[in-house]
């Protein structure tokens, strides 16, 4: 897939994602800022969308509607990465609504996971997730939690020989799988890692981050706000004064901490609300912390 450019439909659906966004200066021939993945250069944008919880609805034209919103902001403000899994109930099959109701498939780049044992399971769950979201091809396919890692690997391998899965990948959300993550990035060496990163969580920062780097392993970035603790920690307090020349709002402040590291590709928050996804997307723009200020800021949240 090339990267996004700013047609008349992404400038139109850009409006509605960005117009009540507070980021005076984005013209129309700005774009996303994009990170390659090391094992094609085909750039991403680093703004993606998570699922978990929040597409696991019911497919009534209601649910499906409101979540389609979500994903047409995301593709006008030029992002693309749409992170999903089979653990998440009926999200693959949301996502497929979304596309059979219209929503370009070949504008997104739609990762999801394999999470079983046995090579025969999980060829037919991946064959189903493929199904479920009406794609012919996944663009990315993980390993979730390190679950029969060997195993699935070489599936993914074998099914992106035929064309059917564009790039593997391996998950985790805990920290306390940083190790185990460490050892089958060496092992195996997936094109993709996953892995839990905030400013209330800054493991990574130890192996890992530095890891993918070595070895030119893209990085997508799940648990982006510690699953709200970081908006409890500053609830009540204005966004200081020193972070609004490239923050517009805390979401945009945690965000953009993360995307300012040179190992991370993408960070997918996930969100069902209209405005918490324009206000995410904001983060995709713009100036980013320079590492001295990646420092102030680690410093502003541990003194919280």
């Amino acid at each position: 897939m090339s990267p996004h450019r700013w047609t008349r439909r992404n400038v139109l659906l850009a409006g509605a994602a960005l117009g009540s966004m507070p980021l005076a200066g984005i013209t129309r021939e700005q774009r996303m800022i994009t990170r390659p993945i090391p094992a094609s250069g085909e750039q991403l944008p680093v703004i993606g969308l998570g699922t978990y919880s929040v597409f696991d609805v019911e497919s009534t034209p209601k649910q499906i509607g409101s979540r389609r919103e979500i994903v047409d902001l995301l593709l006008g403000a030029g992002g693309n990465v749409i992170d999903t899994s089979p653990m998440y109930n009926r999200s693959e099959r949301v996502i497929g609504d979304i596309i059979s109701s219209g929503a370009p498939r070949d504008a997104m780049f739609i990762a999801t996971k394999v999470w079983t044992d046995g090579r025969d399971a999980g060829i037919e769950q991946m064959t189903r997730s493929a199904d479920l979201m009406n794609t012919d091809v996944i663009d990315l396919m993980q390993v979730h939690n390190l679950r029969d890692t060997e195993v699935h690997l070489q599936s993914i391998r074998e099914l992106q020989e035929l064309g059917k899965i564009r790039y593997s990948g391996l998950t985790h959300y805990r920290a306390g799988a940083h190790d185990a993550l460490e050892k089958s990035v060496r092992e195996y060496r997936p094109q993709f890692l996953q892995i839990n990163y905030s400013l209330a969580e800054r493991e990574a920062d130890r192996r890992l981050l530095p890891l993918a780097q070595e070895l030119g392993v893209a990085v997508i970035i799940n648990r982006p706000y510690q699953a709200g603790s970081l908006f409890r920690a500053v609830r009540g307090r204005e966004l200081p004064e020193w972070a609004r020349g490239f923050a517009a709002s805390w979401g945009q402040f945690f965000l953009k901490f993360i995307i300012s590291h040179p190992a991370v590709t993408c960070v997918i928050p996930a969100t069902s609300k209209p405005q918490h996804m324009r206000d995410n997307l904001g983060a995709g723009f713009g100036e980013l912390p320079d590492a001295a200020m990646r420092e102030r800021m680690i410093e502003f949240v541990g003194e919280l």
